[in-house]
């Protein structure tokens, strides 16, 4: 139930922290927020953990059935009414209508009886629940005799409660006198959900998804609320196309008869009134005023609730009220009432909206002013809103103006892609491309470039857009130069990457050039250089770095990261990915906030911290559904996570299908990535022949890109090691010459671990002597750093148990594979922890005594040795820092220790231990 609920995590946590005082939760909104589904949430929760849970939910018609509600809520509690004195047990059978008495019951005997229920039910040591779900409709003998029973109770049950909000400023009185006995009461308002959950609400309440700024229009008219949403979206869905930006949304059909009534009941000078203030934005009563609508004109539609009047404001009870008397007014006298409104608002936006309501043929004047206006709300960070002007400027522009208006809609298409509407930039962007010529339409054909990039779209379709783009524009201008730029990020393949990128610090150095532009084709002239085989000209990353300014441009503002992380750098790494993130969700920018997640997801997989990593994947996801993106990246990355977390069946099926996409879109990259992915699962599997041949097959397709330095791909040791189980010795050796050349023009931590593993595996295999391998295997394991690349250095640990185990050396290779199956475990690699235990398994003798330590305090123990702070810990395991601390306290009193320095020779010992236990026996 807790999977289903959405966007009310913390309310939940509040709810649920509350409870288990145990204490009284008030659960507060308007009808159809969300208070039932949160209150059934909570409920299912408890009877998960065991407690013995009360519940009952009346409903308008039970209100006149005496005791319909409380028997609800004590049948579970049945069979204990036998116990109860006699007057108690007749009316508790009389309420549960378990016995028929002849006899009078005094309703004060049936709060007794409640009262000795709900204490009988605490006897027994469980945690209770009483749940009472829109308490205002409790029939009130009900309510007489809970509330009698709850204020009487000794340490009582938890009580959840939820009940519709009241209007005004003062604070009601809670339900059940809740806020008048001993025990504290906690009042929780349900608000209305954002934009995001009601996304996830409606795609499974009504299944279809939407285009975000269609999602956030029905969010804003629901005002949040879940129930109103799902009918306005129904609504939506019963249009014979999706309504566009500047028309209103539907309202659900029975709202609209509902208003209709209410509206054809005021006087003609309150409809009057009613439907002025609907069409204002913020109904501000000196507008109205100014308008000829003062606040008595409103007294009728106040009595009738659907608005209240406030000293400075108009509001509508709900949002949707306003929108129903909105589609409810005639086109002509709704003209007029926006003409009349233009006249007298105060605000410069707002008359610009009532000016453009009540236009209905070109004029500049009026066109002038949306634009400008579109202008202001982008600045104000609503590009959603400036779509909207810039569309409605457009529809005003004269024919014959073809500048202004390509401008006016290309400057609508950026807004729709600042917004996250991919699809409708997508669209727009298309339209302007197809309907103008030269520098407007090589504008709009770079947006629809960028647009598919940052949607993850299918092929080369950014790359064909941005190529057509620079086909439009004249060769040597500043657009040509801003082309250039983007398209060396979208070529894939480093020698275009890097004439385009030169091409484009030639063209934007000069007067005029875009310096945030500029600072990105060094960086991709930086990478592409990189990706080439050359050496790498760090000069050209400080420059750019130094010329970039606080915001870097979302061309390339991830590859001094994809640089750090590529070289082993995880803290620099994800120190800048974070800066950015915090600085794109303070903007509001999701695509952005969506690159970003995907790349700190990346490093923190790579930096053993598959918790976190997880976390980065699944806001991702969650962005890229919102964004309408192909979810490729994402999709990944949670198979890599899968496949080193054990998970083999899952990874195998992503990597599947990811091949199969990439064949069939053309995209190398998708081949690269899920290429490498199937292959290292097979490995994983013990499938050394398919392994082998898929990382056969992904240093082929690297080779025919060009691409001697592939930075995110890391494949050759594992290529290796799958040659040599498989036997394939020669292939074996040809990838370790490219994995030495790879270290020789860069050496990293990964490849120097790299190589230590794949020399002492090959020596051990062609018959020699890995003597000297294994101590090169241990140094390189020494040089670096615990939290750099735990895996690598966890399975550096089983191959030297391997190879160890091969010389017949017992007493290293069981001290090598037990450290290692150690360190596997902290990071949760199931996979090589099992691995390693089998191959200790192969030695023979008994099995490893467990050390004194508890799985708890091991794993914490060990995260520690690897260099964790108590902070990464406990979000690697979902404890608090206290609980860390608290663990590591233990730790140091087991192994006789008394601070960290000390864990990694301690925790070797325990292993040592362990390893003379077991051999006791041969």
């Amino acid at each position: 139930m807790r999977r289903a609920l959405v966007g009310r995590d913390e309310v939940f946590d509040q709810a649920w922290r509350s409870l288990g005082e145990p204490g009284q939760v008030l659960l507060e909104g308007p009808a159809g927020i969300g208070k039932t589904a949160l209150l059934r949430a909570l409920t299912a929760e408890a009877a998960r953990s065991g407690w013995l849970v009360l519940s009952c939910a009346p409903t308008e018609c039970e209100a006149e059935l005496p005791f319909a509600a409380l028997a609800d809520l004590l049948r579970p509690l049945a069979d204990l009414a036998a116990e109860l004195p006699r007057p108690q047990r007749i009316a508790a059978e009389t309420v549960l209508v378990t016995g028929d008495s002849d006899e009078t019951i005094d309703e004060r005997v049936i709060g007794a009886a409640t009262r000795s229920l709900l204490e009988a039910a605490l006897a027994s040591g469980r945690p209770v629940l009483l749940a009472v779900d829109d308490a205002p409709w409790l029939d009130r003998p009900s309510e007489r005799a809970l509330r009698f029973a709850l204020r009487r109770v000794g340490p009582g049950p938890a009580t959840l409660v939820s009940s519709r909000s009241a209007s005004g400023p003062a604070v009601p009185a809670a339900p059940l006198g809740l806020d008048a006995g001993s025990g504290r009461l906690t009042r929780l308002e349900v608000t209305p959900l954002g934009v995001n959950a009601l996304h996830h609400v409606l795609r499974e309440r009504v299944g279809a998804g939407l285009d975000r700024p269609l999602l956030a229009r029905i969010a804003r008219e629901a005002g949040g609320n879940p129930l109103v949403a799902i009918e306005v979206a129904r609504a939506v869905q019963r249009l014979p196309k999706p309504p566009e930006p500047a028309q209103e949304l539907p309202v659900a059909s029975s709202m609209h008869q509902l208003l209709a009534d209410v509206l054809a009941e005021l006087p003609a000078r309150c409809r009057d009134a009613v439907r002025l203030a609907a069409l204002l934005s913020v109904p501000l009563l000196r507008d109205l005023t100014a308008a000829g609508v003062g606040p008595r004109a409103f007294d009728a539609a106040e009595e009738a609730g659907l608005l209240a009047v406030t000293p400075a404001r108009v509001e509508f009870t709900h949002p949707v009220y306003a929108a129903a008397v909105r589609a409810g007014i005639p086109p002509g006298v709704r003209r007029g009432l926006h003409r009349r409104l233009a006249g007298v608002v105060a605000d410069p936006d707002e008359r610009v909206r009532q000016l453009a309501a009540c236009t209905t043929g070109a004029d500049p004047v009026v066109a002038d002013a949306l634009a400008a206006a579109a202008v202001r709300q982008h600045t104000r960070g609503a590009p959603d809103a400036a779509a909207n002007l810039y569309e409605a400027a457009a529809r005003l522009t004269p024919a014959d103006d073809r500048p202004t208006l390509g401008q006016r809609l290309l400057a609508a298409a950026r807004c729709r892609f600042d917004c996250g509407d991919h699809p409708g930039a997508r669209t727009a962007a298309d339209e302007v491309a197809a309907s103008f010529t030269g520098h407007v339409r090589a504008e709009a054909l770079l947006l629809r470039a960028v647009v598919a990039w940052s949607a993850d779209e299918p092929g080369g379709t950014a790359l064909a857009a941005a190529g057509r783009a620079l086909a439009a524009t004249q060769p040597d201008s500043l657009l040509a130069g801003r082309i250039h730029a983007h398209l060396a990020l979208f070529v894939d393949l480093p020698d275009p990457a890097r004439t385009h990128a030169e091409s484009a610090i030639a063209l934007l150095s000069g007067p005029g050039g875009d310096r945030e532009l500029l600072a990105a084709a060094l960086l991709h002239l930086f990478n592409s250089e990189v990706r080439a085989g050359a050496p790498p000209r760090t000069e050209l990353l400080d420059r750019a770095l130094a010329m970039e300014g606080p915001e870097p441009s979302w061309l390339a503002g991830t590859i001094p990261a994809v640089w750090w992380k590529g070289i082993d750098d995880p803290d620099r790494a994800r120190d800048r990915l974070t800066r950015l993130l915090d600085r794109a969700a303070a903007r509001g920018d999701e695509p952005s906030q969506y690159e970003l997640l995907k790349h700190l997801g990346e490093t923190e997989l790579l930096a053993g911290r598959w918790s976190m990593a997880q976390r980065h994947i699944a806001a991702a996801r969650d962005l890229g559904e919102l964004l309408g993106t192909e979810l490729t990246a994402e999709t990944w990355l949670t198979g890599l996570l899968d496949a080193l977390r054990g998970r083999l069946d899952a990874a195998a099926q992503v990597a599947e299908a990811g091949v199969r996409l990439g064949e069939d879109l053309d995209d190398d990259w998708c081949r690269r990535i899920h290429l490498q992915l199937g292959a290292f699962v097979a490995l994983c599997a013990g499938r050394v022949a398919d392994a082998a041949a898929g990382y056969g097959r992904l240093a082929a397709l690297v080779d025919r890109m060009g691409l001697a330095e592939p930075l995110a791909q890391r494949f050759e040791p594992d290529w290796i090691e799958a040659c040599v189980a498989a036997g394939d010795l020669a292939t074996a050796r040809v990838a370790l010459h490219r994995l030495t050349e790879r270290h020789r023009r860069l050496p990293r931590p990964w490849t120097l671990l790299g190589l230590a593993r794949s020399r002492a595996l090959l020596d051990s295999a062609e018959g020699g002597d890995p003597s000297a391998a294994l101590d090169d295997l241990a140094a390189a394991r020494a040089a670096v750093a615990p939290h750099v690349l735990p895996l690598d250095r966890a399975r550096c640990l089983l191959v030297a148990g391997v190879v160890h185990r091969r010389l017949r050396r017992k007493r290293p290779a069981r001290e090598a594979l037990t450290a290692a199956a150690a360190e596997f475990d902290a990071l949760g690699a199931a996979a090589f922890a099992a691995r390693a235990r089998a191959e200790a398994a192969r030695l023979g003798g008994r099995p490893p005594a467990p050390s004194a330590l508890t799985a708890t305090e091991e794993r914490v123990a060990r995260l520690a040795a690897l260099g964790r702070t108590s902070r990464a810990i406990a979000d690697e395991l979902f404890v608090s820092p206290k609980t860390v601390e608290t663990n590591l306290s233990r730790v140091y009193r087991k192994l006789g220790i008394s601070r960290r320095a000390e864990l990694n020779a301690a925790l070797a010992r325990v292993s040592a231990d362990a390893v003379s236990a077991g051999g006791h026996k041969g």
